[in-house]
């Protein structure tokens, strides 16, 4: 089994930046991959970006690209989404996500596990 607790949320003004940790804890896999998500009140939940657990590719969605950066460390099992230049459309809440077996990672139907999640609001 695997447990993500995402943190780092709050509340920030339009050009900030902030930083979420998710730590996993439990067994990963070399073919895994690590999704960010996001869900606004009233939404779907959207890809953000992943990560893949063994050789570090990483994926971003068109909206976070050039501003949202994904990393992890492997040993000590936590990756990171830093978000620069934040915008009021990125307030929603952000969840960390393992994909057992590395397919389409932006397919959240794809993804075995999820945290809790965190929020994140931007302001104007």
């Amino acid at each position: 089994q695997v447990r993500l607790a995402e943190s780092g949320g709050g509340l920030v003004q339009a050009g900030d930046s902030l930083r979420l940790s998710c730590a996993v804890s439990g067994s990963t896999f070399r073919n895994s991959a690590m999704g960010w998500f996001r869900q606004a009140p009233g939404k779907e939940r959207e890809f953000v970006a992943a990560i893949t657990w063994s050789g570090g590719t990483t994926y971003y969605a068109d909206s976070v690209k050039g501003r949202f950066t994904v990393s992890r460390d492997n040993a000590k099992n936590i990756v990171w989404l830093q978000m620069n230049s934040l915008k009021p459309e990125d307030t929603a809440v952000y969840y960390c996500a393992v994909e057992v077996f590395r397919g389409w990672v932006s397919n959240k139907d794809e993804y075995d596990y999820w945290g809790q999640g965190t929020q994140v609001t931007v302001s104007s």
